[in-house]
């Protein structure tokens, strides 16, 4: 920290992470899960996505959503989870003022970016099971191009407000962040000013972001629910539901982790500071951990790609 202009304090230049206040002792074997995961992880997404890459028959627009996914779950892997190993394995606690807003930045965005890949995969489907007849016309690579601009355009510019509005606070005092992850409030409230518009704002861009995303995610599916019952082949709608299982699966996971980390940060002293700090870390690795998996194994077309890769 260097001496601040009007002498009143220190300036922070950057930060030390102190993962688990209360049970820093003991945390590193935390590692012995994360570890794993993480290979898990990136192994699995490198594998769909290459699989992808190579295997003709898979490029087709519902794959390319896939990919969006897996490079989106890779990113957010990156950023939190080797920092996160490497305070455990070798107490490296100081993260740069750039490198946390950076980190801060890339969470904010990404994470509302997979929640709205996962609108655009809803849609995929919708259009597939409710419009089969029209799927070619509607659901093309330029639809996927168009889809991806929006994801990355709508959520950059809704979240990047988060870390320039902490970024400009004055950071003149403490410099324990008490988190595994530069959180936007846990890095905000170190500073000596006024905060309530950054918990302001984040709100209103969480629940407008990923709450309208759910939304129209679950409006999707009672669509596709109303459409399947109304048939008369039974095979069809196994078939149906067998298409949307996995998509659905992985996406009450993601919201549900993410629900029940909101609630457990909201709920405060009465919950161990330890669980949504554990959570939030969760939620950067179970979900990028669990997405190809479960698409490998339900999916006929990709499972077959994985096996002939492998074979080759």
């Amino acid at each position: 920290m260097i001496p601040s202009p009007n002498n009143t304090g220190t300036q922070v230049t950057e930060f030390l992470m102190i993962c688990f206040p209360g049970m820093q002792d003991t945390q590193h074997w935390l590692s012995v899960i994360l570890a794993p995961l993480l290979l898990l992880a990136l192994g699995a997404n490198f594998v769909l996505l290459f699989t992808i890459h190579q295997e003709t028959s898979l490029h087709e627009p519902m794959y390319y959503l896939l990919a969006i996914l897996s490079v989106l779950d890779v990113i957010l892997c990156l950023t939190v989870i080797p920092k996160v190993l490497l305070i455990f394995w070798f107490n490296m606690k100081p993260i740069s003022f750039v490198g946390c807003f950076l980190q801060m930045f890339i969470m904010n965005t990404f994470l509302p970016m997979e929640s709205s890949t996962f609108l655009v995969m809803a849609y995929d489907r919708y259009v597939a099971i409710c419009h089969p007849l029209r799927y070619p016309s509607i659901i093309t690579d330029q639809f996927v191009i168009n889809a991806a601009i929006f994801i990355v355009f709508r959520n950059l510019l809704a979240t990047l407000p988060t870390p320039v509005l902490a970024a400009r606070l004055n950071y003149c005092a403490s410099n324990v962040v008490e988190n595994c992850i530069c959180a936007n409030i846990s890095v905000a409230k170190l500073s000596c000013g006024d905060i309530h518009l950054n918990k302001l704002y984040q709100f209103v861009s969480v629940w407008c972001l990923l709450g309208s995303d759910l939304v129209l995610i679950l409006l999707s599916y009672c669509f596709i629910l109303r459409v399947v019952m109304c048939q008369q082949s039974g095979g069809a709608v196994t078939k149906a539901l067998s298409t949307c299982g996995s998509h659905l699966i992985l996406i009450l996971f993601f919201y549900t982790l993410l629900l029940v980390f909101i609630f457990t940060n909201k709920a405060g002293k009465k919950i161990p500071s330890e669980v949504p700090i554990l959570l939030n870390v969760l939620h950067h690795l179970i979900p990028p951990a669990l997405n190809p998996i479960v698409y490998g194994v339900r999916t006929q077309e990709i499972k077959q790609g994985i096996i002939k890769l492998f074979k080759h």
